[in-house]
């Protein structure tokens, strides 16, 4: 299914400022809240899609990506989750946000009565893990259609010693004293205008609600060790070079069970043997003979992944550009618009001619039909190639 318009989720225009993006996330937020609307799948898949939507809008670079190639852009095909929704669990968008709901944990507790039962109250994971940067170098015969590429990488991943925890085993994992395993603490204050109740993050256990006794050995309570992960990436068609992609919570690991960066995967084109390109178009220089073009022929010239045949009728002068409609790249917004495929002749001039090769073209040369300008061009080549472009 297509993915909706992310200004259109959050219902602000593309000129929108940082602070009307945010304030519209805010109320989107709040609308569609799991605890305001409990057992509600409809209002929860709009909960999560509204956190991807801030996710993008609220960060320039990504903003501007998405302005400009759309979901493409920001890797939003690429993303876990399934169906293109948002790829971290519920704890990872409630942590993500409590800058603008000003609430310590990002559960929103301080506004649905004391945050969320049964999943660890105001408890705060492990640091988010970085993110990681890759390279992709895609062929033409790649870009020009939907492409898997698996990739290996070197990174942080959770610890399967210990399962991300950090811990030894089980019993070495006991609730903080101080907060009493919430990882929040709560504090009621006398003012002029009533009692003031505070929630602040448990400063023993810096949110985590828990403290481990006995690390891990083999991640030694870090939660992750440094290693290799496989990775599937969804390479969407008629993307271009200097393109990022972002793949949701495949960069480094998080500390103690703490959300994963992103995997940002930059597009490299490697270059083609005979072709060139230029935005959604594929560019190619034919060279020909001279007898050729005087009498006509027919060529065959290389396009991606294939061949093809085109008609040199005769007389055709150098420079002329054909074009082979529907042979380019796709639109990597959509793919049912294809660019063409420019073919530039040129009259090849050859050297090193034998005595009877100079005596037949010193005849030609005598003839008028060989002298320039015996037929006007109406339109010089730098004409054609703005015509072809156009």
């Amino acid at each position: 299914m297509a993915k909706r318009d992310f200004y259109e989720i959050l219902g602000v225009s593309k000129s929108a400022s940082a602070e009307e993006i945010k304030k519209a996330y805010r109320k989107t937020a709040m609308q569609y809240h799991p605890d305001k609307n409990p057992g509600d799948k409809a209002a929860e898949e709009k909960f999560k899609e509204a956190a991807e939507a801030y996710e993008v809008l609220s960060d320039a670079d990504k903003k501007a990506r998405y302005d400009r190639f759309g979901h493409a852009g920001v890797g939003s095909s690429a993303a876990s989750g399934g169906g293109g929704q948002y790829g971290g669990s519920m704890e990872d968008i409630f942590s993500q946000f409590g800058d603008i709901f000003g609430d310590e944990g990002g559960g929103f507790g301080s506004f649905f009565g004391g945050g969320r039962q049964g999943g660890g109250g105001g408890r705060q994971r492990g640091a988010r893990g970085s993110n990681l940067r890759v390279k992709l170098k895609l062929t033409y015969e790649e870009l020009v259609k939907t492409t898997q590429k698996t990739i290996k990488v070197k990174k942080y991943i959770i610890c399967k010693t210990c399962n991300g925890n950090g811990a030894k085993d089980s019993a070495s994992i006991q609730n903080c004293g101080t907060c009493q395993g919430s990882g929040q603490v709560r504090r009621v204050q006398q003012t002029f205008l009533g009692n003031m109740q505070t929630v602040t993050t448990c400063p023993t256990c810096n949110g985590a609600g828990t403290s481990i006794v006995n690390k891990c050995t083999a991640c030694k309570g870090d939660g992750r060790i440094f290693g290799e992960d496989t990775i599937d990436i969804d390479v969407p068609a008629g993307v271009q070079d200097g393109m990022q992609m972002s793949v949701r919570r495949r960069g480094n690991a998080g500390e103690r069970g703490g959300a994963a960066g992103d995997l940002l995967v930059l597009i490299e084109e490697e270059k083609h043997a005979e072709l060139s390109r230029e935005g959604n178009n594929v560019l190619y220089d034919l060279n020909i003979s001279f007898p050729d073009v005087v009498l006509g022929t027919e060529v065959e010239i290389p396009t991606i992944g294939g061949k093809a045949k085109i008609k040199i009728p005769e007389g055709t002068h150098s420079g002329k550009i054909f074009r082979l409609k529907g042979k380019g790249f796709p639109n990597v917004n959509n793919s049912y618009e294809k660019g063409d495929q420019l073919v530039h002749l040129n009259v090849w001039t050859p050297q090193n001619l034998s005595s009877d090769e100079i005596a037949a073209v010193e005849k030609m040369r005598q003839s008028s039909n060989f002298k320039p300008g015996s037929k006007k061009q109406d339109k010089s080549f730098f004409d054609k190639v703005r015509d072809a472009f156009s």
